[in-house]
């Protein structure tokens, strides 16, 4: 066998791995090298982008099934075992992860000064636990990859962030450990069911997709997982914890939680949430829904009053999620897709926003709108960069975020009429605060003498900024390529879940099941 055979048969276990390997030959580079270590996490992270687009080429966009698969005995005694593949949920979110990493470390070049290894390693580590959840489709591999995310995060947080560094790394950790042992308490439930009715211990997702759970069951495993995810989206009202995250987290750890972590929970809902628990999902939807819609006025109203760029684009994040988790659970194909699509609209253009505060804070050192004014005429490159993330944010037709929301708006519009009139109000109050900051920062006299001085963006800045307003205007003019390989997946989840709800509802003695209200009135 050819070394480019094995590279075609694991070639999501060598996407896991090649980060880990890359931290761990860091540990014998010198302290001092600096320019060393930084050049060899670039290299590794964009060898590991570049093996991420066979992933694309070898994708087969007429097929839901797992595609790249590879499975191997774990802890076969206990049904455990070594799963991972990929399918058009889950492609995008992994091209997205692999994208974005040799972006955030070219940010951190010069912004991270000390201890300039373990940072390094730390980055490398997370890629590794991020890719690790978006392929695995063994229960606890999943979760093992979902802690693994806690710590590298954790650290980039406490040990490079800002003044309030360790107030905001432990109040991420607790918040979104707290939702995860929940969740680890549905997974040992969901696992002793399954040897109960099958006869048999599992973890395989796609065996557990099969499983027929009686929709009591459901409704509180679904709860369990609720709360895993929502942490995580984060989802009004569990977003407290992500200002400080970001406002407190070095750039390039800004750049990941928005572009990344937070995909881990709207990936969660989708791919755990709704197709293991659809009559759960179905009754939870009204909730949900409202939440979402909650969240996307809640956030825009909020980033309205900020003084701070960096928080703004924080609490933009609550509203931009909102719009996700209503597409998601309008339960339809435009909504699925355009909730999977805004997902990656969100990392670009809010990843984008992130690096663009970066690059302003690194040169004055503050992140207040008052401290700025009339920046155009000074930095005119840095202001053309920021004023494209801007409108694509906002969603401007012709740009990446127009073709999520539109998506989502068609989607929901069929079954949450009100509440989706509601949330396009959110588009209105986003063009009104992204607008108000871009004028106030860009536009008028320079009053600050410092402002003056500032430097445009260089060579690097430049180079890592190119690829995400390539992508802005590729997803806002032409989304076939991104929306065809969801295709197939998505059809075949929509009828995978109304199909386990109709199971469910028949299961039910009649007019014993709590989901009988619900499902009659979406029907």
């Amino acid at each position: 066998m050819t070394g480019i055979d094995l590279l075609d048969r694991h070639l999501l276990s060598v996407l896991i791995g090649l980060p880990t390997a890359g931290a761990a030959a860091l540990l014998f580079f010198p302290r001092d090298g600096r320019k060393a270590i930084r050049n060899a996490a670039f290299l590794v992270t964009l060898a590991e982008f570049l093996l991420s687009l066979l992933v694309v080429a070898r994708f087969e966009s007429g097929t839901a099934a797992m595609q790249l698969a590879e499975s191997a005995p774990w802890l076969p005694q206990y049904g455990i075992g070594y799963l991972v593949g990929v399918d058009g949920i889950s492609l995008w979110l992994l091209m997205l992860t692999t994208f974005i990493m040799p972006i955030t470390i070219l940010s951190a070049w010069s912004a991270v000064e000390r201890h300039v290894k373990e940072f390094m390693v730390f980055m490398l580590i997370l890629e590794t636990a991020m890719v690790g959840v978006f392929v695995a489709i063994d229960l606890f591999l999943f979760y093992v990859f979902w802690e693994l995310v806690l710590i590298p995060m954790y650290f980039l947080i406490g040990v490079w962030g800002g003044e309030r560094r360790i107030y905001a790394a432990i109040k991420f950790f607790l918040y979104t450990f707290v939702g995860s042992v929940l969740m680890l308490v549905a997974i040992l439930v969901l696992y002793f069911h399954h040897y109960a009715v099958a006869g048999f211990y599992t973890t395989d997702l796609l065996k557990l997709y099969e499983l027929a759970i009686p929709a009591k069951l459901q409704f509180w495993l679904f709860a369990a997982f609720f709360l895993a995810f929502a942490f995580k989206v984060p989802m009004f009202p569990f977003h407290t914890w992500l200002p400080d995250a970001h406002v407190e987290a070095p750039t390039a750890g800004s750049v990941i939680l928005a572009a990344v972590l937070l995909k881990m929970g709207t990936y969660g809902f989708l791919r755990f949430s709704m197709a293991l628990f659809p009559a759960a999902a179905a009754d939870f939807t009204p909730l949900i829904a409202t939440l979402a819609v909650i969240g996307i006025v809640y956030g825009a109203l909020v980033s309205m009053v900020q003084k701070d760029i960096k928080k703004l684009v924080a609490y933009s994040s609550v509203s931009h999620l909102g719009f996700v988790m209503l597409g998601l659970f309008a339960g339809n194909l435009q909504g699925i897709e355009g909730g999977i699509l805004q997902m990656i609209n969100h990392g670009v253009s809010t990843g984008a926003l992130f690096l663009i505060v970066g690059i302003v804070y690194e040169r004055r050192h503050t992140r207040l709108i008052s401290e700025f004014g009339g920046l155009s005429k000074v930095v005119p490159v840095f202001a053309f960069c920021f004023m494209v993330v801007t409108l694509s944010s906002i969603g401007l037709p012709g740009t990446n975020g127009f073709v999520g929301e539109f998506l989502i708006l068609l989607g929901a519009f069929r079954t949450h009429m009100g509440l989706t009139v509601v949330a396009a109000s959110g588009v209105i109050l986003a063009a009104v605060y992204m607008l108000w900051m871009f004028q106030r920062v860009m536009f008028g006299k320079v009053t600050n003498e410092e402002n003056l001085r500032l430097r445009d963006m260089n060579g690097r800045e430049i180079a890592y900024m190119l690829p995400l307003l390539v992508l802005v205007f590729w997803i806002g003019v032409y989304p076939q390529p991104f929306l065809r390989r969801m295709d197939a997946t998505v059809h075949a989840f929509v009828a995978r879940v109304e199909a386990g709800k109709r199971a469910a509802l028949a299961e039910a003695p009649p007019g014993r099941t709590m989901f009988t209200r619900t499902f009659d009135a979406r029907k």
